[in-house]
């Protein structure tokens, strides 16, 4: 008889259970994580609400680290006990997307997003990783669990938005909201050499926060029109690069109007609600303006989390203060409410294991 684990799953719509599964076994080439650090993500709350559909008994969660309990046969690089960063996307490396450089869209479109939307996730006392001698990373010595945990997803992918948002060397970024991967966002931009960062939302904690991790000026949206703040600071002109980050049809508007001709919007947002997304059509030069929109998805494998985890070792950004509560694993329901109602200050909840 298999032995059994806990696990917090989405059991439909809504509607949330801890159960008992078999703990996974590994293929030859995949991995069986003992789970020691987890996150809370607004995209667990997302999934919860049916943005991509019912799902039954599926395990939640897609930021985790851990040990390395079990190897396949095939797995080469990593041996049990290894502490290990595993990727929200866990992409083949095989496939033609993924041969073609695009390997969140691993397969099919979203495909490298496998933990809680085709397999189950990692808020279980164990978690399979597929393909691992690609997808596993070894956490340096320096660096702990409640540090390394930030490269499986908030790093990744606020650096992402940064970087397709082909900012020039001394350029004007705008970053729309400045939650976590907003914030992630602010520091990559800095990183790439932005000359002015420009953090927006309606926080003052988070607009602290902006400050902190790189933004020259930050705007309450709440007191100010951002749109008419942007002109003021670019001298009428628009900035060069807008970076997404909440997902929302406002923000969105809010980066086409902002951005100046020839400039790109890039969108690390996740729009988890109505059909459609519209443009501004003036602002978008009734579609001739030679303004880019850029999306993407939270880039894996061990090549990009070996290089996240080396700008925190070396100091280039320290994401702890994204940790606003800590829960045991008994209480990740709360930690779960807390984030879809963003009552008690929350930014980021860590969950940790025995």
């Amino acid at each position: 008889m298999a032995d059994l684990m806990k696990a917090f799953v989405m059991e439909g719509i809504g509607k949330t259970a801890f159960m008992d599964k078999p703990v996974p076994e590994p293929g030859p080439n995949d991995a069986i994580v003992k789970t020691t650090r987890a996150l809370v993500c607004t995209s667990d709350v997302h999934t919860l609400k049916g943005a991509i559909g019912d799902r039954s008994n599926l395990t939640l969660g897609h930021e985790a680290v851990g040990v390395v309990a079990k190897l396949g046969s095939e797995v080469r690089g990593f041996k049990e006990g290894d502490r290990v960063a595993v990727n929200a996307i866990t992409p083949c490396f095989q496939c033609q997307n993924c041969q073609r450089g695009y390997t969140s869209q691993c397969d099919t479109m979203l495909g490298g997003w496998k933990f809680a939307n085709t397999k189950d996730g990692n808020f279980a006392e164990y978690f399979h990783v597929n393909d691992a001698s690609a997808n596993l990373t070894s956490i340096p010595g320096s660096i702990s669990d409640d540090i390394a945990v930030y490269a499986c997803d908030m790093l990744s992918t606020g650096f992402m938005g940064a970087e397709h948002a082909n900012i020039p060397l001394g350029g004007t970024v705008v970053i729309f909201a400045q939650g976590p991967v907003g914030l992630m966002a602010t520091v990559g931009a800095r990183l790439l050499g932005a000359g002015l960062v420009i953090g927006v939302d309606g926080v003052a904690a988070r607009l602290s926060l902006s400050r902190h991790f790189g933004a020259d000026v930050t705007i309450d949206f709440t007191q100010q029109d951002p749109l008419e703040e942007i002109l003021k600071l670019t001298g009428g002109v628009g900035v060069d690069s807008a970076i997404e980050c909440l997902g929302s049809q406002a923000t969105f508007e809010s980066c086409v109007k902002a951005t100046r001709p020839g400039g790109t919007i890039s969108v690390a947002g996740y729009f988890g609600h109505g059909d459609s997304v519209e443009i501004p059509r003036v602002e978008w030069g009734v579609g001739m303006s030679d303004k880019v929109i850029r999306t993407g998805l939270c880039p894996g494998g061990n090549v990009r989390m070996s290089r996240l985890l080396g700008l925190i070792e070396r100091g280039r950004v320290d994401p702890s203060p994204l940790t606003t509560h800590r829960f045991a694993f008994d209480d990740v329901d709360k930690a779960l409410h807390l984030m879809e109602t963003k009552e008690d200050g929350i930014l980021k909840p860590l969950v940790v294991f025995k």
